[in-house]
């Protein structure tokens, strides 16, 4: 091969750095695969866990050559940014759970209060769980928990279960029953009412699957986006160092041009090299070749991937850590967090509300919910506002008694003669019972106003 087949630009559209990185890449991936196909099942190769022959073996192959999976999806910064940030926000809120009493709904706790806010088994947090069931979505389409109950039918434990564990069989007439496999043992069938299972978008009732976005909405920018990702290590291994055509005034063997490149690769690539002064002898020379503009844009590229990615789950670039974007849900947190709330989280939130709901509180008076307002946690002044207008603010009426402000601030309750129990409502604003109040006291005044006349007169 000549050097000038290598390193003199094509007249070709696109990069020719990356090109050619792609083509060796795909040359080693062949070996390996050959390799792998020569070993039996039991070979340390295949129980190494080695990344290349997960490559391989699990996941979908992108256009860019690339595997798409939970693996090697993970490693792009986009993807688990978008993960952590929808995982993590829903994991912060808290999941109370109500009771409908004649007077309006009330806040209980039984036992599977705390399974869902603090610990569902020993091997999870709450919080943990819900993450994992935002990441089983996203990278499998599905999440799925198994529910252990006692014998009168209260929920033990619910354990988090991987879905590639999980076979989900579905009837023409519409049940659907489910199987585990453990690591260890034979597989089991789990009944519907004992498996927590929140499936992704375009769920497919006849499947009894979602969709992964990682899979459907988001593989070939990912795909790009690890082609690009390696690309640039390389890149930067190399000192980012421009192409070089070295040139002789003599002949020169091929053996003796591939020692003469590895020698230069050697001396003169990788961040260590960089700044050494080169020294060339026996009549060589040495030409610098620009990079094309597509080789120079290659890096900039990567902002669109982001963006991309960013797409497909729903999530605003800025949001992620793309400053230069802007969206049109509006500037400022506040902003931001409500069409967060209205446009994405919603999705997820209604989702794992109906599966738990109809799992635990079947046809009963019980429901969970979860509580938004810890979104406004962290903003002080927000959820001071919102707490004023709760209270009346300047305007009221107001909704919230003072005690159950105080107790959202975690803050003792005040007696009912200090006003703790009391809705405030302003002057002018009365209601039914206080406008009949206001006429059975006018009325009295009345006839208290007749019999004093009465008593003057005689």
């Amino acid at each position: 091969m000549k050097i000038a087949e290598i390193d003199t630009p094509s007249s070709n559209k696109g990069s020719v750095i990356l090109a050619k990185f792609m083509a060796d890449r795909e040359a080693e991936r062949n070996n390996r695969l050959v390799s792998v196909k020569n070993a039996t099942t039991d070979s340390v190769l295949v129980k190494s866990g080695d990344p290349q022959v997960i490559e391989l073996f699990g996941g979908t192959q992108a256009s860019s050559g690339y595997a798409v999976n939970e693996t090697t999806a993970g490693r792009v910064s986009a993807v688990a940014a978008c993960v952590q940030l929808i995982g993590g926000t829903i994991a912060s809120l808290p999941l109370p759970i109500y009771e409908e009493t004649s007077v309006g709904r009330k806040k209980i706790k039984p036992r599977l209060h705390k399974l869902l806010n603090l610990e569902p088994c020993r091997a999870w947090t709450a919080a943990a769980m819900t993450e994992r069931w935002i990441r089983s979505i996203a990278f499998r389409g599905d999440a799925f928990s198994e529910i252990i109950r006692d014998r009168s039918g209260e929920p033990l434990r619910i354990i988090p279960r991987h879905p590639d564990r999980i076979r989900v069989t579905v009837t023409d007439d519409g049940d659907i029953s489910y199987a585990y496999q453990p690591k260890n043992g034979n597989a089991y069938g789990i009944h519907s009412d004992d498996m927590l299972h929140i499936p992704g978008f375009g769920y497919d009732g006849e499947t009894g699957r979602g969709m992964s976005v990682i899979k459907h909405a988001a593989q070939q920018s990912i795909g790009i986006a690890l082609a690009a990702d390696d690309f640039s290590g390389q890149f930067f291994r190399n000192s980012g160092m421009q192409k070089h055509l070295i040139t002789s005034d003599s002949k020169m063997e091929a053996d003796l041009i591939e020692k003469l490149r590895n020698e230069y690769v050697k001396k003169y690539g990788g961040g260590n090299n960089v700044g050494l002064p080169m020294i060339l002898t026996e009549g060589l020379s040495l030409k610098e070749i620009s990079l094309s503009s597509a080789d120079a844009e290659l890096l900039d590229s990567r902002k669109y991937q982001v963006i991309d990615i960013a797409r497909a789950f729903g999530v605003p670039p800025v949001m992620i850590g793309a400053n230069e974007t802007t969206t049109s849900w509006g500037s400022g947190i506040e902003q931001l967090t409500l069409g967060f709330i209205k446009f994405l989280l919603k999705f997820y939130l209604i989702k794992i509300e109906q599966e738990l709901n109809r799992k635990f509180y079947p046809n009963q008076d019980k429901f969970v919910e979860y509580n938004l307002k810890g979104l406004l946690g962290g903003d002080s002044e927000a959820e001071a506002k919102s707490l004023r207008e709760a209270l009346g603010g300047s305007q009221g009426p107001g909704y919230m008694t003072l005690n159950e402000v105080r107790r959202i601030n975690n803050l003792p309750e005040v007696s009912a003669e200090q006003g703790g129990e009391k809705i405030y409502e302003p002057k002018g604003n009365t209601n039914e019972s206080t406008k009949k109040a206001d006429a059975a006291a006018a009325n009295q005044q009345s006839r208290n106003r007749k019999g004093t006349a009465g008593r003057e007169s005689d």
